[in-house]
């Protein structure tokens, strides 16, 4: 017989069809969390109903010009090298660093904007502290700056199957900067629920499932169920539908998760998500980020506007960043779906 066989034929289609389908989905959920940021920058800390954005706008805040991102995007990118690099908590700690300190995976080579809590881990780890040490464990540590930058861990655990080793991954690139068990429960919740979306759940479906997870694998004593309490209104059955005074933006991880999962939940479409979570107010860049990320994996490139995706700053330097990445997560998966 000529050519290669029928089987190694539909090998081939296959592969090709799971590297399409990891494509298809990180680049809208990462692009939509980097204009997600770039919508909410120059409206951060700013009072809801005191502003209306409905495109991409300039200066204010930080007086930075239109399609300016913070820090909520340079440290993503951050971990999106150091998942190519193969790199440890350690290397992305340098890489913090340099963030910090000389405006590297900045958009205009100057680092404007950081968290207490996320500077004072760098602090930890430059006067010789391990990584694993110095995130907050206080209550008040519990902002939403690890929240922000984790999405594309979905990308290397979505083909995982076990709960608790991703528990396991998600917590030690959480608590590098955001120690507090209740940090880390946020950042469970929400690659769970990007891993849902992935699969074409339905943020109504995804909630119930993360939730059985968590009852499934943690006992009543368990930290991580008592901290899933804080979180609570999340699977609420109307929790979709309550009001906009109800529901709070602030740069708390609780809330700025509540907030983002709402606005995708209370939405039909990625413009409409993302602009509900800037208007929400304060907490503006990260809030919208985590929509934006959301809501890009639901409804995919299409549903991102082009004329946004243009006023990226530094566009071509992450458009190189998330090729390389979607390359490099379609051949891990591609190894563990066929061995090669």
């Amino acid at each position: 017989m000529n050519g290669k066989r029928m089987i190694d034929r539909w090998q081939d289609d296959n592969e090709i069809f799971l590297r399409l389908a990891v494509k298809k989905r990180v680049l809208p959920t990462l692009y939509g969390a980097v204009i997600g940021d770039m919508l909410g920058v120059p409206v951060e800390f700013q009072k809801r109903g005191t502003f209306q954005i409905s495109d991409v706008t300039g200066y204010g805040t930080y007086n930075q010009p239109p399609g300016t991102w913070s820090d909520d995007t340079s440290l993503t990118l951050c971990l999106i090298e150091n998942i190519i690099e193969k790199s440890d908590e350690e290397g992305l700690m340098r890489k913090f660093v340099q963030y910090r300190d000389r405006g590297n995976w900045t958009p205009h080579n100057q680092m404007f904007d950081i968290g207490r809590t996320t500077s004072e881990a760098i602090t930890k780890y430059k006067l010789g502290s391990a990584p694993s040490e110095c995130g907050g464990t206080q209550q008040y540590d519990n902002g939403n700056g690890a929240l922000m930058r984790i999405a594309p861990l979905v990308f290397i655990l979505f083909n995982n199957f076990n709960f608790m080793e991703k528990v396991h991954t998600i917590k030690k690139y959480t608590e590098i900067t955001h120690a507090h068990p209740r940090s880390i429960v946020g950042s469970i919740i929400y690659i769970e629920f990007l891993i849902r979306l992935y699969y074409n759940n339905s943020p109504e479906e995804s909630r119930w499932e993360i939730k059985k997870l968590f009852d499934e694998n943690f006992e009543d004593e368990h930290i991580y169920r008592k901290e899933l309490q804080h979180y609570s209104r999340i699977f609420d059955e109307n929790f979709f539908l309550l009001p906009p005074d109800e529901i709070f933006s602030s740069g708390y991880v609780v809330h700025t998760l509540e907030a983002a999962l709402w606005c995708l939940g209370s939405t039909n479409s990625y413009r409409e998500a993302v602009l509900k979570a800037v208007n929400l107010g304060e907490d503006t860049d990260t809030v919208a980020a985590i929509t934006g990320a959301l809501a890009g994996m639901n409804y995919k490139m299409e549903g991102i506007p082009e004329e946004w995706l243009a006023k990226i700053a530094r566009k071509e330097n992450i458009d190189e960043l998330l090729e390389k990445f979607y390359h490099f997560c379609g051949d891990k998966a591609v190894e563990e779906e066929y061995g090669h």
